[in-house]
């Protein structure tokens, strides 16, 4: 009886595995010129939709990834915590665009100089603005930690931040 036990419950949780892998429900925090590439990835020619994540959900209590894009000021930075505060586990974060990322081009005291400093990353999106297929990229590693956290029962270490090009 205790391996039927183990047996059932192993392909149960890897059919729950399976199923949060592809049924993401994503909580869009945009803010600045990323925004036009985010919903460009939800137009027919990407289609984000054929990887479960097509339909936004606007309220954070109803989501379970938070994609922060664009550029985060000093001031919005409680906004965006209290945000993720309030959203239920198992939840994931992506920073899509470079100044998300690590602050951009913006080097001024009123830009987060990276979500990372407020919120753990799971999942970096670089780019200025990030292309669609980038976006994608991001949305399948994004899914392999789901998957990852449903075969071993512990979650992946958030994802090391990119380094930045110094001129």
């Amino acid at each position: 009886m205790p391996e039927h036990a183990s047996f059932l419950t192993s392909r149960l949780n890897e059919a729950l595995g399976w199923a949060r892998k592809y049924s993401i429900f994503q909580y869009p925090f945009v803010t600045a010129c990323c925004g036009m590439e985010y919903m460009a990835t939800a137009c027919s020619h990407y289609d984000v939709d054929r990887f479960g994540a097509g339909f936004p959900r606007f309220s954070p209590r109803q989501a379970d990834v938070l994609f922060v894009v664009g550029t985060i000021s000093h001031k919005m930075a409680p906004v965006l915590k209290r945000i993720h505060d309030q959203m239920a586990e198992p939840k994931w974060v992506v920073a899509f665009g470079v100044c998300t990322c690590t602050g951009g081009f913006y080097d001024n005291y009123a830009t987060v100089m990276g979500i990372d400093t407020i919120l753990p990353v799971d999942v970096y999106i670089p780019g200025c603005p990030p292309r669609p297929e980038m976006v994608l990229d991001g949305l399948m590693k994004l899914q392999d930690k789901i998957h990852e956290e449903h075969r071993t029962g512990e979650r992946p270490a958030p994802e090391e931040r990119p380094e930045t090009l110094d001129a």
